[in-house]
């Protein structure tokens, strides 16, 4: 009797290796370090992404090429947002200091999630210190080679 290896369906609990990334290279990496967990569906991965998923054998290594914006939608100018540094200061720490590139936690409005958001830019002037932060993910509106190697299913 030959054993069937598990395959994965929408709603799977996967242990696995992946990596994401854009022209520019790397943005997610898991192959040198603790493998990812996670169950399909839900928003975990972008819907793309995990569509590629579905059907894998327990043990399978693939890599996918997502076209600019099938991962993460296109760039959405909206989602960039000035915020004066008192918001900021309300947040959280008022001695924390912002660079431009530097990747900041936000809590969600229920308080029970987080989302991120990357530094653009700084200023400083007659209205105030603010940040420029882009709340669009790093890849959107970009070509994505995905990398996955399926460790466990459940």
């Amino acid at each position: 009797m030959t054993a069937t290896l598990a395959t994965v369906q929408p709603g799977s609990f996967l242990t696995l290796h992946y990596r994401m990334a854009g022209p520019a290279g790397d943005v997610i990496n898991t192959f040198e370090g603790k493998p990812a967990t996670l169950t399909l569906g839900n928003g975990e991965l972008s819907p793309a992404v995990e569509a590629h998923l579905l059907g894998l054998a327990e043990g399978s290594r693939a890599t996918f090429e997502l076209a600019s914006g099938a991962a993460f939608g296109e760039r959405n100018p909206d989602m960039l947002q000035w915020l004066d540094r008192k918001v900021l200061t309300d947040m959280g720490d008022a001695d924390a200091q912002y660079d431009v590139g530097d990747v900041v936690q936000f809590p969600t409005p229920d308080g029970k999630g987080q989302f991120a958001g990357s530094v653009q830019q700084l200023r400083s002037d007659e209205k105030g210190d603010a940040v420029l932060f882009d709340f669009n993910h790093p890849l959107a509106g970009q070509p994505v080679t995905f990398e996955v190697l399926v460790i466990g299913i459940l």
